[in-house]
């Protein structure tokens, strides 16, 4: 019987991929292709065609395989498709460690680099190889035997110790939940949450409703549920997911992951001659040093804050006249706020609901980007997918296909949470001069639509989907060959949420928006005093919004920096530290935000959190041509396509910046953009 995973097709066949196929598929390719780099890396006079692109195809080979494991293992998880990945990731592991750490093949990349061919090389070809020559050493390729090995036990360990925080997060988030009969309990709670609460009690086979801690089933509480007590136990639910506290406490806790997660990478980091795990975070981004990220973060804040106190003690006010309690807990803020929100622009998120139906987002989201980058995105029920709530799309431009998607949208069991962009396959082109086109992964957690009414989303969500499918395009529209640099890939991660925060702009501007918002019934657009009010609203509270990232990205970045075995910080005492800093909000005693923080503990934002913000900044600066220009001008649209979604990795990101701007960013537009700077200051 044929193994789907190792076939080398453009398009997996989803429907013929089982789960007793995936290691023995690893194990294949992982034998292959060591035998085959044994012969790569003794070559006295490496060339491009005998190195690089052989290297390049195995590496993409095994790349096509493992990301089909890695998506599922995300979005349809059970226990025994748990257990191969935990396998196969121990496997991968290894064998990365093998092939950054061969001497050989370093050698081998060296000796190309030094060659008279590289200089004939094009400018992806030749960054490829510094890349590869930069990740060797950050592999560990030039320490002793002891420390090689060292350095490979504990990139093993943190694979492990990773995905085990992950898991334990997933177990906890779908393990609570509140089964509720009387429907007094769900007071406040607008229907479109009650037919999902109701929903989600029938597949449980109860009567009544259940809340889960799944984003679009507890949110809804927090905001608009008028019994306090739920509140709290929603909250405190919620902010002690995996941890020593809360109804599970002890079950799934991430206390001792955590510190043995920072002591490992802690250990690397010194073993390859930095001072921190931070410092070494830093060699593959666009900063350039510690303290300029802690500057950066820092000088935000002093301009955010301000605003933030204000908007709070704006909060705590109205919630007195409301009688409301005094003082406010942090169960409290959403549902004063939202009421405080209702009172000012009498606009809900709720209220602008029936205007954006999942499927006329998405139609106005594809007119969007194919006005601005000239493509043409069409669905194709022909190819096979892993569940049926999902759709596979191509996206044309000249009338040949250039890239292909799916879109997954709706929350399920066995579906982790949140939303994310994974590529599936990498554009490059092959020995043969065929260019293997990218694919890509597109993934959120929507409410699902219920019985006849179809998926209607939250402008918030509306914004969710736009910057996944920035990153979608930042892969999907790359013109790069050469696997290494292509797409989002070798792109420094503090650049990496540019396109996707970028095109989150198009969800505010009322040209765009008549494109995306559209009455589900009626067909009818937003009307205009909606619109009006709606954008009246898009800074409430962004202050405090911005000392809530400030708070999670130095967090991040100082537990990075300052965690040694000499030093083991306690990650909540440091972010109490930190919050005594730049937040005007300060959780309970109980709140165990750190035990979930999977960006940092089990993704790949460590010591990167603060690329959100940094990012936001070339974002906001980015579509500052746009409203000079008009947001659908044809030669910026061309311009950012071709400097910075064609060229994915291979230049520099600062200079690929330049080349769209014609300049060095600035942080005005995101000030401004924020509320947080008016245009008189500004000027």
């Amino acid at each position: 019987m044929s193994n789907p995973l190792l076939d080398q097709d453009l398009l997996p066949k989803f429907d013929a991929i089982y789960t007793e196929q995936m290691e023995p598929a690893i194990d294949r390719i992982l034998a292959e292709n060591r035998e085959r780099i044994q012969e790569l890396a003794h070559q006295e006079a490496p060339t491009w065609d005998s190195l690089a692109q052989p290297l390049q195809a195995l590496e993409d080979r095994l790349s096509n395989a493992w990301s089909i494991i890695s998506h599922l293992n995300g979005v349809m998880n059970d226990d025994e498709i748990r257990e191969v990945h935990k396998r196969c990731l121990q496997k991968l592991t290894e064998y990365s460690s093998e092939v950054s750490q061969n001497e050989a093949l370093c050698n081998a990349y060296k000796r190309l680099a030094e060659s008279d061919e590289f200089q004939t090389l094009n400018e992806a070809q030749q960054k490829a190889i510094n890349n590869t020559l930069r990740d060797f050493h950050l592999g560990g390729v030039d320490l002793p035997p002891e420390s090689k090995e060292r350095f490979a036990t504990l990139s093993r360990e943190l694979a492990d110790l990773e995905s085990r925080f992950g898991d334990n997060v997933l177990d906890a988030t779908q393990n609570w939940y509140r089964h509720i009969t009387d429907d007094e309990e769900l007071s406040g709670l607008p229907q479109s949450a009650l037919d999902s609460a109701r929903q989600a009690a029938e597949e449980r086979g109860l009567d009544g409703y259940v809340i889960t801690l799944d984003f679009p089933s507890f949110y809804p509480v927090l905001t608009y549920g008028d019994n306090r007590e739920l509140r709290r136990e929603v909250y405190e639910a919620f902010t002690t997911r995996a941890s020593d506290r809360g109804p599970d406490a002890g079950r799934w806790d991430n206390s001792q992951l955590m510190h043995d997660i920072l002591s490992r990478r802690h250990e690397q980091a010194k073993l390859l001659g930095f001072n921190n795990y931070a410092e070494l975070s830093l060699a593959t981004k666009m900063a350039d040093s510690v303290q300029e990220v802690i500057d950066f973060l820092e000088r935000l804040a002093d301009k955010a804050k301000p605003e933030a106190e204000q908007e709070l003690a704006e909060v705590q006010a109205f919630a007195r006249e409301q009688g409301g309690p005094d003082p406010l807990e942090a169960w409290d803020l959403g549902y004063y706020s939202e009421k405080l929100r209702q009172h000012r622009f009498n606009i809900s998120p709720e209220d602008v609901r029936p205007w954006f139906p999942a499927e006329n987002v998405i139609s106005g989201l594809f007119k969007v980007v194919e006005k601005l980058f000239g493509v043409r995105i069409s669905s194709d029920e022909s190819i096979p997918t892993w569940h049926e709530d999902v759709t596979a799309y191509r996206i044309e431009r000249g009338g040949e296909s250039v890239a292909f998607f799916y879109l997954d949208l709706y929350a399920r069991q066995g579906k982790r949470g949140g939303a994310w962009m994974a590529d599936c396959r990498v554009r490059w082109r092959h020995s043969d001069g065929s260019v293997q086109l990218p694919v890509a992964f597109l993934t959120c957690n929507f409410t699902p639509p219920i019985g006849d009414q179809p998926s209607l989303l939250t402008h918030d969500e509306v914004t969710t989907l736009f910057h996944e499918f920035g990153h979608g395009i930042h892969h999907m529209l790359t013109q790069v060959d050469v696997a290494d640099v292509s797409g989002i890939n070798g792109v420094a991660w503090d650049a990496v949420e540019l396109p996707s925060q970028f095109l989150e702009n198009w969800c505010w501007d009322p040209e765009s928006l008549a494109l995306i918002a559209r009455h589900h019934e009626t067909g009818e657009p937003l009307p205009a005093d909606m619109l009006e009010r709606m954008l009246a609203a898009r800074n409430f509270q962004s202050g405090m919004q911005m000392v809530r990232q400030l708070e999670f990205s130095l967090f991040d970045f100082r537990l990075h920096t300052e965690y040694s075995p000499e030093n083991p910080v306690e990650p909540l005492d440091l972010l109490a530290r930190v919050r005594d800093q730049v937040a005007v909000v300060r959780p309970p005693e109980f709140n165990r935000f750190p035990h979930s923080f999977g960006h940092i503990f089990s993704g790949p934002y460590a010591a990167g959190y603060y690329s959100y913000k940094w990012a936001e900044v070339l974002a906001a600066d980015a579509f500052s041509l746009f409203e000079e220009r008009g947001i659908f001008d044809p030669e910026a649209g061309r311009a950012f396509r071709e400097n910075i979604l064609e060229k994915g990795g291979s230049r520099e990101a600062a200079e690929l910046y330049r080349a769209f701007r014609g300049r060095e960013p600035s942080e005005e537009p995101l000030l401004r953009q924020s509320g947080i700077l008016d245009e008189s200051r500004a000027a």
